[in-house]
């Protein structure tokens, strides 16, 4: 998930690398990245990921002559991929066509005025087969702004050797840990407690579990009711029950992996990637390594959803050629080679019945029962800012202190609310 382009005023010798380096991961032909001219080029900005260079290459061949993509890649952390494309976006950089969004920048870049809405044909052909959770995704105020290209859900990964019958519930997980300790067996359940947005993303679904929301559903007003309490209990309870790796102040989604591939821990709450990631570095343990629904507080919690779409630039000098190449980009086939490539999930249905899935993702009906009630993030031009305070309010979980906690979060994040949401 990585991107090369530097903010405006970096010297040019930095920016000539930075291109340099952009058309060579792309595996392109010659041609700039960062501003490519020329009037067939698409510059095509999009977070790091192994398959997009041969997707980018094929819908070039197929374009015969009509676009060319241009693959620029973006830094891997998410904070800086926006940074990067929110200051070229003020800026009306007009080097900016087809951009790679995470899920919850939509309502934002929207509201903005920054990316172009997605109508007539090039709707039409977006929405054809595109599963609806991924759709709403890239939808604000009712119109589309963005195309869906992956999306993703958590579930819970487990050892069957430890766990045979996985619960369904928080509550469950954490008596499994204590059979566990008590056995001294490995018993730790890997979650992101990490002070980032996989700790929102927690929050966020425990809260849809409990049957309520964070926000309103026009995004304009705090709606942490009792189900918001419920949400940081269980938090609470979790992090300083046996199930609570020590290090659970500081995991991230890949130190979550890591302490199950290692067999510290019993199982981990986790995106799809970590399938293919055991089946590479723990061929031994594959068979034992298994998926179940995503908890939640009295049965299947609400998972949640993830992915990322593609938007066109409104300061883009070819949008016809840029809508051409997001559609191509995104299509089937590109979607099944992510999948099968990259382990990201697609956001076409019929995708998931295509050759080679079964074995890349024998998990895909669970994939695709979980999509079906997937809790979204809060949809609201400020989500950047909302995350933010909520993340630094729940972290570390150990020390939530529920009604404290909540009248914290709501005052926040009305505070949140009030502000632009954009980087200058």
């Amino acid at each position: 998930m990585l991107r090369a382009p530097f903010p405006a005023g970096a010297p040019a010798g930095r920016r000539a690398a930075a291109a340099l380096a952009a058309a060579l991961t792309a595996g392109t032909a010659a041609g700039c990245a960062s501003g490519a001219s020329g009037s067939r080029v698409v510059n095509l900005y999009n977070a790091p990921q192994e398959s997009i260079g041969a997707i980018a290459s094929r819908c070039n061949r197929e374009a015969h002559g009509r676009y060319r993509i241009v693959l620029n890649t973006l830094p891997r952390g998410a904070d800086d991929q926006r940074e990067q494309l929110v200051r070229r976006l003020a800026a009306r950089d007009s080097g900016l066509d087809v951009l790679g969004l995470d899920v919850t920048w939509t309502a934002e870049l929207a509201e903005a005025g920054w990316i172009r809405e997605w109508t007539g044909r090039y709707a039409q052909q977006a929405r054809e087969g595109t599963l609806p959770g991924p759709l709403g995704t890239g939808t604000w105020q009712g119109k589309l702004y963005a195309a869906p290209y992956n999306t993703n859900v958590q579930l819970l990964w487990y050892r069957s050797d430890l766990m045979p019958d996985p619960p369904t519930t928080w509550t469950g997980l954490i008596k499994e840990s204590q059979r566990l300790a008590a056995a001294g067996r490995p018993h730790y359940g890997e979650v992101t407690g990490a002070q980032f947005e996989g700790l929102v993303v927690w929050f966020n679904s425990l809260v849809a579990s409990a049957g309520g929301r964070i926000l309103s559903p026009d995004g304009r007003r705090v709606d942490l009711g009792p189900s918001a309490l419920t949400a940081l209990r269980t938090m609470r309870q979790f992090a300083r029950s046996a199930a609570a790796d020590p290090s659970m102040s500081n995991t991230k989604e890949d130190d979550a992996r890591l302490a199950v591939e290692s067999g510290r821990g019993a199982y981990e709450i986790n995106w799809p990637f970590v399938y293919a990631s055991m089946a590479k570095m723990k061929p031994g343990m594959l068979k034992r390594f298994k998926w179940a629904p995503y908890p939640g507080i009295t049965g299947p919690g609400r998972a949640p959803l993830g992915g990322a779409n593609f938007a066109v630039s409104a300061y883009s000098a070819k949008p016809d050629a840029a809508f051409q190449a997001a559609l191509c980009l995104r299509d089937r086939r590109s979607q099944r080679t992510a999948a099968i490539q990259d382990g990201l999930p697609p956001t076409i249905e019929a995708v998931y019945r295509a050759p080679g899935m079964a074995k890349a993702y024998p998990m895909r009906q669970a994939i695709l029962d979980a999509l079906k009630t997937a809790a979204p993030r809060p949809l609201t031009p400020t989500y950047q800012n909302v995350s933010t305070v909520s993340a630094e309010t729940l972290s570390p979980p150990s020390s939530i202190d529920p009604p404290r906690t909540l009248g914290t979060l709501r005052g926040l994040i009305e505070d949140a609310l009030q502000s632009k949401g954009v980087l200058p």
